[in-house]
């Protein structure tokens, strides 16, 4: 079997590798247009219902999951779901994280399962890479919607609904991006510490205040039409947060509720507003770029730009120096 995994990895990672050099060489980036067929992977899903909602939703989630994991959670339950966006082409990110702080098997008894948050691609070939590597390690979901930027919203929220239904007694979750380097020992030990009780409708990260940028040229811009007040709410930064898994289906349900931002921090905010649920400052979130060094890394949960390499490099030097003191 493991010789197996091994070839199929193997596979997967050169079909990848001619993937991307065929549509670097051969395929013109464009946007989306149309609509373009995508297979579907049969699952078993569970008929769970999000009720209680007496008013019709302005905002209804109706995508379908192309690729999904409906019994991750199933053999035990989660200490910790890591949520991570990612797009097609991120495979070797992907698996810098699976073979670095990602890997579900690093901490002996707690239970980690890591997920890898995916809309549908335009490109039916990445849609098909994306397809065979879930087959290979199962941790990938999908679901119909167009994969961009203007829909990182719709995808935090994939994963929201997604822990609501399917790993809804985990103890917490975290969403983070590919690009993330997490200190995991911080993270569990220090943060959410397995031995004490669990806490609930718990939310933290790197806090910011701040209001809509309305320079058109902005990356972050938002229409007054879309937004019109001058603040926004308290939000953690979408590069990575953590919460109790029991604010994934108050933050699903709420968003049914909620007029869609593209902005998907914000927009999260706007939920938590809605709650009363304050979102804690933590320090140790960093949202930026920060040169390595043993003792900086050792005293921080999250380093924004990342690349693959970096993230070996950092994860098998911390690694090898745990017993070297700062």
């Amino acid at each position: 079997m493991a010789s197996k995994v091994s070839c199929l990895y193997v596979l997967t990672v050169v079909c990848w590798a001619s993937a991307l050099w065929y549509l670097s060489i051969t395929r013109p980036t464009s946007s989306y247009t149309g609509h373009r067929h995508f297979n579907t992977i049969s699952i078993a899903r569970k008929n769970v219902s999000f009720g209680n909602i007496r008013t019709r939703p302005i905002n209804p989630h109706s995508f379908d999951f192309l690729i999904n994991e409906p019994n991750k959670c199933e053999e035990s339950i989660p200490f910790l779901v890591i949520l991570i966006s990612t797009t097609h082409k991120e495979f070797d990110a992907r698996q810098a994280i699976r073979e670095t702080w990602g890997d579900e098997n690093n901490f002996k008894g707690i239970k980690i399962a890591t997920l890898f948050l995916l809309g549908k691609n335009a490109d039916p070939v990445l849609n098909q890479m994306v397809e065979q590597e879930s087959q290979i390690f199962h941790d990938i979901i999908v679901e119909d919607f167009i994969d961009s930027y203007h829909n990182l919203t719709l995808k935090t929220l994939m994963g929201m609904k997604w822990v609501a239904t399917f790993c809804s007694k985990a103890k917490y979750v975290m969403k983070t991006d590919s690009d993330i380097f997490v200190n995991m020992d911080n993270l569990i030990y220090k943060l959410l510490k397995p031995n004490t009780k669990p806490r609930r409708r718990y939310f933290t990260g790197y806090v910011i205040n701040g209001g809509p940028i309305r320079d058109v040229r902005s990356k972050w811009y938002m229409p007054r039409d879309l937004y019109p007040d001058s603040n926004y709410p308290p939000f953690c930064s979408g590069t990575g947060y953590i919460f109790s898994a029991d604010v994934a289906e108050l933050i699903y349900k709420t968003s049914l509720h909620t007029r869609l931002l593209h902005l998907e921090d914000v927009y999260v905010g706007l939920c938590l507003r809605k709650l009363g649920i304050h979102p804690f400052q933590n320090s140790g979130f960093n949202h930026w770029k920060m040169a390595y060094s043993l003792c900086r890394y050792r005293r921080v949960i999250t380093v924004h730009q990342i690349t693959p390499e970096e993230m070996h490099r950092i994860w098998n030097d911390m690694s090898s120096k745990k017993h070297l003191r700062c």
